[in-house]
């Protein structure tokens, strides 16, 4: 019967494994702090957007109903 060889790794991946760990964290965070900025913006964006809706809605009615009282 022989035996299967299992040796340590090479110590460059002591190094290179942390590393690329690293780099993926940092680069993932820079990913998501850009993903979460564009979603606040367009965020802000909609509810800029609503609230000039509103604003036309109410002074639609308000002439409205400043023509139906004239009447």
């Amino acid at each position: 019967m022989t035996a299967l060889a299992i040796s340590l790794p090479p110590s460059s991946h002591f190094i290179y494994i942390p590393v690329v760990l690293v780099i993926g964290i940092v680069v993932g965070f820079m990913l998501g702090a850009k993903a979460t900025r564009d979603e606040i913006a367009l965020g802000q964006k909609k509810a800029a957007e609503h609230q000039a809706r509103m604003a036309e809605r109410a002074a639609r009615r308000a002439v409205a109903s400043s023509d139906t009282a004239e009447k």
